[in-house]
C-alpha cells in the first residue's frame, strides 16, 4: 500500500463480512491492500454538504463586510479562511533556524511568496512559517470539520466585534 488509501464503500453481509459495494470499490481495494493483511476499519461519517457550503458562504460573505482597512491583508475570501484557520491552531508549523537575524529575514522574503496563504513569522534567527490545514473532506473528518468551522466563525466574530454565534446563525443555518 502506497499512501493513505482512500476510505472504501463496504456492503455488510452478515456474520462478520464485508464487501466491496460494487466492482469500483473492489479495484480499489484491490490496488490498495494486501490479500492476508490485517487492516482496521473504522465508521466514516459523511460530513453534511449543506453545512460546508453554509460555512464558505459565511465566511464569503463576512470577507465581503471586512472593514476597508482589513482588505490589504485579506485580499481574498481564501485568504480571509485559511488565516483564520492559522489563527485558530489549524495550521502545520515549520521553523527554519538560520545564522542570524539578517538570513532569517532573507529567508522569510524568499518564503514569502511560495504561498501566499501562508503566515511567516521572524523572530530573532528563526523563520516559522504556518500553513493552513486543508478543510477538505479527505483531510479532516466530520467531527472536525465542525470544530474547525465553529472556531474560525467565532474568530470572525471577534474580529468584526460580533457576539459569538453571529456569522453561524446568519443564514439560519448553524449546523
Amino acid at each position: 500500500m502506497t499512501g493513505a488509501p482512500l476510505p472504501l464503500s463496504l456492503r455488510y453481509e452478515g456474520e462478520g463480512m464485508f464487501s466491496p459495494a460494487s466492482g469500483h470499490w473492489a479495484r480499489q481495494a484491490d490496488k490498495d491492500f494486501v490479500i492476508g493483511e490485517v487492516y482496521r476499519m473504522a465508521p466514516h461519517e459523511e460530513r453534511s454538504a449543506a453545512s460546508h457550503r453554509h460555512y464558505f458562504a459565511q465566511v464569503a460573505d463576512a470577507w465581503s463586510n471586512l472593514p476597508d482597512e482589513l482588505f490589504t491583508e485579506y485580499p481574498t475570501a481564501e485568504h480571509f479562511r485559511k488565516k483564520m484557520l492559522i489563527k485558530c491552531g489549524y495550521a502545520d508549523e515549520r521553523s527554519i533556524v538560520c545564522s542570524s537575524k539578517a538570513e532569517a529575514r532573507r529567508v522569510a522574503a524568499f518564503l514569502m511568496p511560495m504561498d501566499h496563504y501562508a503566515v511567516v513569522i521572524v523572530r530573532e534567527a528563526v523563520v516559522r512559517v504556518y500553513t493552513a490545514q486543508s478543510q477538505a473532506e479527505r483531510a479532516m473528518g466530520k467531527a472536525e470539520f465542525q470544530k474547525s468551522k465553529t472556531a474560525v466563525l467565532e474568530a470572525i466574530d471577534d474580529l468584526l466585534g460580533l457576539p459569538h454565534g453571529t456569522s453561524e446563525r446568519k443564514s439560519g443555518m448553524a449546523a
